[in-house]
């Protein structure tokens, strides 16, 4: 019985641990799926709310993206302030707020004002959620499976952000207007933060408050540059589709509704092959795509292929996850959150600034250069991107 005794007793100890991961794993799932299905609304919505409803110039949407985008850079800070707590109650906290200034959209007159003051309510919720769910994955996550779990969330976004938009379409159908449907934003933001109560509390951030360090310095380069990248996509693609070539809500969703399908059946695919085959490789492929992307959006003149271009765009998306497996790899796990929190504030602070530049640049010039720049950061990245280690070269 003495020499049976500890192996039952390890045998029940992994069983615990098994159990561990995979409900841990299932609800954070789960709260990105409702986040997803918030920000489908949000995403889906926007473009026609800023352009039809509001009839904004691309000038003030570079504004309103840059005041919601420095949410970015303060949720560095208050995180910092919140380190050591547990991340699900992190989590249950700064979703409400998401919930809160989304959900109310729905509630205020249509103006521009009222807009940028609710943006900037649930924008910081969401960019203090942002690195929680990848740094809780990674904690949860089998030694060399992070990926994969990686892929398994992101799926698990994709089709709540794809539930999302289909719940928009048939609203749509049935001629509801857009406001009162970002009450149902709102609504998915409480789910979200109801399924972080079921992550294992014991995930928290023991380690630094802040972690600024040389040694991971390419990694706040590569952020940087995403945000500037990204921010052109997200403010300015939605917006030339409706605002140039006069794309209805209608197809905005569906555009939307396709880029998630694709991405909820790639999300693992690609999981596994960056565990497989490494960043670097990943990585080459999706900047050198963006490049050529954005080019396109300078130059096309043709809707149906913007359409095109806006879902592949959109769609590629899935391979930025490398950039989060990169930091499993070069930081311990006690700074695993404050790392990539503080490649969330470096993406920011190039969020901020480019859709000020954009829209000032779209309003003198044309959107055409508004475009050139996001080649002009994807080109970048590329070259930066040869200076992560290859998979055989990883310690």
């Amino acid at each position: 019985m003495s020499l049976e005794n500890p192996e039952v007793e390890l045998i029940a100890t992994q069983d615990r641990a098994i159990a561990h991961r995979t409900r841990g794993l299932f609800f954070v799932s789960l709260a990105c799926g409702a986040v997803g299905f918030a920000m489908a609304m949000q995403m889906g919505l926007n473009p026609n709310f800023l352009a039809d409803v509001l009839k904004l110039s691309g000038q003030q949407v570079g504004l309103l993206e840059a005041a919601r985008e420095s949410c970015g850079i303060f949720a560095l800070v208050l995180l910092a302030l919140l380190a050591g707590l547990g991340e699900p109650l992190v989590g249950v906290v700064v979703l409400v707020v998401f919930a809160a200034g989304l959900g109310g959209y729905g509630l205020i007159p249509p103006a521009y004002s009222w807009v940028v003051l609710l943006s900037l309510v649930w924008s910081q919720g969401l960019h203090i959620w942002m690195p929680l769910p990848n740094s809780m994955t990674l904690a949860l996550a089998e030694p060399g499976r992070s990926g994969r779990r990686l892929g398994q969330v992101q799926a698990a976004a994709a089709a709540g952000f794809g539930l999302g938009l289909v719940t928009a379409l048939v609203l749509n159908r049935f001629a509801v207007p857009i406001q009162p449907m970002y009450l149902l934003a709102g609504a998915a933001g409480l789910l979200g933060a109801g399924a972080c109560l079921g992550i294992p509390r014991a995930i928290k951030t023991p380690g630094p408050r802040l972690v600024f360090r040389r040694k991971y310095s390419l990694y706040y380069l590569l952020c940087f540059l995403e945000g500037w990248r990204k921010q052109v996509a997200i403010a300015f693609a939605g917006f030339l589709l409706v605002k140039q070539f006069g794309a209805k809500l209608e197809t905005m969703l569906l555009l939307q509704l396709v880029v998630q399908v694709i991405s909820y059946f790639v999300s693992r695919p690609v999981g596994k092959l960056i565990d497989r085959v490494g960043e670097r490789t990943v990585l080459t492929i999706y900047y050198a795509c963006l490049t050529a992307f954005f080019i396109g959006y300078a130059t096309l003149r043709t809707r149906w292929a913007l359409y095109g271009l806006f879902v592949l765009d959109n769609a590629i998306f899935v391979l930025g996850m490398a950039v989060t497996t990169y930091v499993g790899h070069i930081a311990p796990k006690e700074e695993h959150t404050p790392t990539l929190s503080m490649g969330v504030a470096m993406n920011h602070v190039a969020a901020v600034s480019m859709p000020l530049l954009g829209g000032l640049i779209w309003n003198v010039w044309g959107y055409q250069w508004t475009f050139a720049i996001g080649a002009l950061a994807a080109l970048l990245s590329v070259l930066l991107v040869r200076f992560v280690p290859a998979r055989a070269e990883r310690s």
